[in-house]
């Protein structure tokens, strides 16, 4: 009896606890992305010259939302560390992990989504943009505009950033007992299928090689989850 009333109680002081935190993280984000966008400016020219690319725009408002936009997505990437924690700790009491457990699966769950943002804004995304703008010729120019230019980047980099945390996912439900090791050796063609449909739903353009940009190194990070659990040794 006694452990049937602690169990909903411990539920309750999860779900408080959560709420505090989305309370505060919703206030860091609205003041982030104030402060965040008078650096815009700077951010958007460095974003111009690494991709290469002449922005225009085509209403009067385009270019302040536009600058909205890349301050809010500046804002969540800086404070992802303090999601992530947030997150983990939600998850911590009711499936009972150690102190030393939840500080490997932050760690490890902003290094990889961080490891991911990069991997795109250095090698996938300019090769993309690259590969999209190559269709160009004397009679068809681009002219890009800055809102989609905007949500184009900052997508394709936030997903990276959360696709690249699926080892971690793995290791957790391995660990707490959701999923076994075995089952995802198993189901490794159910898995490739799966990243295909997220690469395709994730992927700002729907063109076959942004969806294998991103599916292929989300299926080299399943395998990446395997591996771990091996070491690990959890069945």
């Amino acid at each position: 009896m006694t452990d049937t009333v602690e169990k909903p109680n411990q539920l309750v002081a999860v779900i408080l606890e959560l709420r505090h935190y989305v309370r505060t993280l919703a206030i860091s984000l609205v003041v982030g992305t104030f402060g965040i966008y008078f650096l815009i400016p700077a951010i958007l020219q460095e974003l111009q010259k690494h991709l290469g690319q002449k922005l225009a725009f085509f209403t009067v408002a385009e270019p302040f939302l536009a600058h909205v936009k890349l301050a809010f997505a500046v804002t969540l990437f800086v404070l992802m560390p303090a999601i992530i924690y947030c997150l983990w700790r939600g998850l911590a009491k009711p499936f009972k992990l150690t102190s030393t457990s939840l500080g490997w699966f932050v760690f490890g769950t902003c290094f990889l989504f961080y490891g991911g943002s990069s991997f795109c804004y250095f090698i996938t995304l300019p090769f993309g943009v690259d590969f999209l703008l190559g269709f160009q010729s004397v009679q068809l120019q681009p002219v890009i505009s800055i809102g989609k230019f905007v949500v184009f980047t900052s997508v394709f980099i936030l997903a990276f950033g959360f696709i690249f945390e699926l080892p971690i996912f793995m290791v957790f439900i391995g660990k707490v007992g959701v999923i076994t090791r075995n089952t995802f050796e198993r189901n490794r063609r159910y898995a490739l299928l799966a990243i295909s449909i997220v690469a395709a739903l994730l992927t700002p353009t729907p063109d076959v090689v942004n969806m294998m940009l991103m599916g292929g190194p989300l299926y080299m990070l399943y395998e990446l989850g395997i591996i771990i659990l091996k070491l690990l040794r959890i069945p």
